[in-house]
């Protein structure tokens, strides 16, 4: 199971040899270190530490530092385990994009854009109300619950509140290319988070 940490570039459009316009995520990812490796017999469990984006010292902790020293590795503010790796790798070494291939399936996880305090129409695609004849349940939620029985509203109810923000996972992306030289892979459609948000790759399957 290959995987990848990157940063999401954008997205642009690439032409099949049939003239066909396809949509793609552009992601950068940058030789990635492999920190640690997790086995059943030491952690009770298997994976592998990926580590990605150098940055200065100064800006890790003491404990990171150490961490990141013991494999010789530069000071890297991201740090991310992947679990059943099958691929052969070893503490010290490197991971690149050249481990994907055209035509493989991929699942993509990051955080989500933030969209702040959003009403039910926009959060959840309730439907509006009436406009005309006087109505005042324009973008309202309607009924949230009865008065009398239950005479509370139920937790969980799809109500107004903040909307994105949270991790999410886009799976069956198809790689349309990969150019190990400039370290891109484009995938076809889009992946979730901002530009230059830290994107986890990995086979999807």
């Amino acid at each position: 199971m290959p995987a990848i940490l990157g940063k999401k570039i954008g997205m642009t459009q690439l032409f099949t040899e049939e003239g066909e316009s396809v949509p793609v995520t552009v992601i950068e990812a940058a030789p990635n270190r492999v920190t640690a490796v997790r086995t059943d017999d030491a952690d009770g469990y298997s994976a592998v530490q990926l580590g990605w984006d150098e940055v200065p010292e100064r800006k890790l902790t003491k404990g990171q530092l150490g961490h990141l020293a013991k494999t010789e590795a530069p000071p890297l503010r991201r740090l991310h385990e992947f679990r059943d790796y099958d691929g052969e790798v070893e503490i010290g070494g490197e991971v690149t994009v050249g481990e994907f291939e055209p035509g493989q399936r991929v699942k993509v996880s990051a955080v989500a854009i933030g969209k702040g305090f959003q009403g039910t129409i926009k959060r959840h695609n309730f439907g509006r109300g009436p406009v005309s004849h006087g109505s005042h349940n324009v973008r309202a939620p309607g009924s949230i619950g009865a008065s009398a029985d239950p005479a509370r509203v139920f937790k969980g109810m799809k109500m107004p509140g903040r909307m994105g923000g949270k991790r999410v996972t886009q799976r069956g992306l198809e790689v349309i290319r990969v150019d190990a030289d400039r370290n891109l892979l484009m995938l076809r459609g889009s992946v979730p988070g901002p530009k230059n948000g830290t994107v986890e790759v990995r086979t999807d399957g």
